[in-house]
């Protein structure tokens, strides 16, 4: 009988003992991911983003920009249109967006955050791509479809920022903020399908006649 508890006893020593092993390579291999990268992956920058609210938050920041940018766009892009629909419609859009920076202001607000913009990369670049397409076409109609393709490309990628950070604030129980930015999202898509319904109404088929 002896023999018998001692063993039992020696059994039980070595789970508890395998078992307290087992938990602390488990913590150590989950500290090691959280401060180690994979090659394959990017590393982040040491102001990166940890949750969805910073997430959200430079989200704002970046479309804030974003937005600011368009206002000085937008004029340009006016003057170099021929089409009286389309220089009506890029300045009706410039008004809007004038409205969409105040909106998000209130957003910032909402969410007890001061306004702040942040360079947003894909903007610019857009941006800076129009001013090519306008460069690289003759003044008129061929012009005018250049303006139209540059333009949808900007709201195309409005409708995908603003759908993404309305979904965000949502998630964190944003009401107010969410509301406001599917305001402005509902608006973008207007002037998208605006935008192609002057396209197909007469400019592209003058601008396909011109070669």
């Amino acid at each position: 009988m002896k023999t018998t508890t001692k063993n039992a006893t020696t059994k039980s020593t070595a789970t508890r003992t395998a078992s307290k092993k087992a938990t602390a390579s488990a913590a150590a291999k989950k500290a090691t991911a959280k401060t180690t990268t994979p090659k394959s992956m990017v590393k982040a920058k040491s102001s990166a983003a940890d949750g969805l609210r910073e997430l959200f938050e430079d989200g704002l920041k970046d479309l804030y920009w974003a937005e600011k940018a368009l206002t000085k766009a937008l004029p340009k892009m006016a003057k170099n249109a021929t089409t009286p629909e389309l220089v009506k419609a890029i300045e009706s859009h410039l008004k809007e967006t004038e409205e969409h920076i105040d909106r998000l202001e209130q957003v910032f607000k909402s969410i007890g955050k001061k306004a702040v913009a942040k360079k947003c990369d894909a903007m610019d670049g857009l941006i800076k791509e129009g001013e090519s397409i306008m460069e690289e076409t003759e003044i008129g109609v061929v012009r005018d479809a250049g303006i139209i393709a540059a333009s949808q490309k900007v709201e195309h990628y409005e409708i995908a920022s603003y759908g993404t950070l309305y979904a965000f604030a949502t998630t964190l129980g944003e009401k107010e903020a969410a509301d406001l930015l599917a305001t402005t999202l509902q608006e973008e898509k207007d002037c998208d399908v605006k935008l192609t319904e002057i396209a197909l109404a007469s400019i592209n088929v003058d601008a396909a006649d011109e070669e």
